[in-house]
């Protein structure tokens, strides 16, 4: 399955759709060596950023006789709990809460190949058209002696 939107840093680690209905999403990996600590076990900026991906992608999943929402989604705030290190597969699960005009309330999990619940985490996510920095160029000035 085809992500809605390109996502270009999700893409390079290797994430891949799995579902995508219902105000909930589906987001699966397979660590490579690159995504992994000390410890060989998936980096929490790895498992953090499944959580991120997969808690916004339900918050525009399409609710039963809704289309999909074509705004955009930024993360306002995101709390996150590590139970246990992850290995090989990990797959991500997010469900959208509740949503307003603009707000999206969403939970996100983390877990195993044998459903194992490695993290956990709840976020807020704010609903945009677009971003103001798309190909603008940003002049900094510098401050005179």
């Amino acid at each position: 399955m085809k992500f809605p939107r390109v996502i270009p840093f999700a893409e390079a680690l290797g994430f891949e759709l799995v579902r995508f209905e219902a105000g909930e999403a589906e987001i699966a990996v397979n660590l490579r060596p690159e995504q992994c600590n000390t410890w060989q076990v998936a980096h929490g900026g790895l498992t953090m950023t499944l959580l991120d991906v997969v808690m916004a992608h339900a918050s525009r999943a399409p609710t039963p006789g809704e289309p999909v929402d074509d705004r955009g989604v930024v993360t306002l705030e995101m709390k996150t709990s590590f139970m246990r290190p992850g290995v090989n597969r990990l797959i991500g699960h997010g469900k959208l809460l509740h949503r307003t005009s603009s707000l999206a309330f969403c939970e996100g999990r983390v877990v195993d190949e044998a459903g194992e619940l490695i993290a956990h985490a709840t976020g807020t996510f704010k609903y945009l058209r677009g971003l103001p920095v798309g190909g603008r160029i940003v002049q900094r000035t510098q401050a005179s002696d």
